[in-house]
């Protein structure tokens, strides 16, 4: 392989291992509409339902949506959202995703995958009636299972 060229790492000498990797970001939005994702009163319909199928979704899809990542078996993706309201400094909805299986490698990539995507979901829900939305925080909260064992993120 000469240097310099992208290629996909060869995983085939690993162990296949129990993993798992949990990401979060945010989706800052005005109060009022926090308010109507709360009361359900936005004209798309359910915005945290359809974030989370997307979310769900999307991970599944890494490998497509990703050029150098393997394609791997998830038994398991989760995607949560806390709404924080006008009484904390963040206003909006965070969402906490994670992505669990056994592999050769891990998971990290399907875990902020289905964080993106459920952000970029929230975003097109409230678009019509929000347009100073912004998406940030995108982050690998910890990651376990493999070689390099346990990671945490500091907070």
């Amino acid at each position: 392989m000469e240097p310099g060229r992208i290629h996909m790492v060869d995983v085939s000498q690993k162990k296949d291992t129990e993993r798992q990797a949990v990401a979060r970001g945010r989706v800052q939005i005005c109060p009022a509409t926090l308010e109507l994702i709360r009361k359900g009163e936005l004209e798309k319909g359910d915005v945290l339902a359809a974030a989370k199928t997307a979310g769900i979704m999307a991970a599944k899809q890494t490998h497509h949506l990703i050029p150098l990542c393997h394609p791997l078996q998830t038994t398991q993706i989760a995607v949560e959202f806390h709404l924080s309201g006008t009484d904390s400094d963040f206003v909006g909805v965070e969402i906490t995703a994670s992505a669990k299986g056994i592999g050769k490698t891990g998971f990290e990539m399907e875990a902020l995958v289905a964080v993106t995507v459920s952000a970029l979901t929230i975003y097109d829900m409230c678009k019509a009636v929000d347009t100073d939305m912004t998406i940030g925080g995108i982050r690998l909260m910890s990651k376990s299972g493999g070689k390099s064992g346990v990671y945490a993120a500091r907070e």
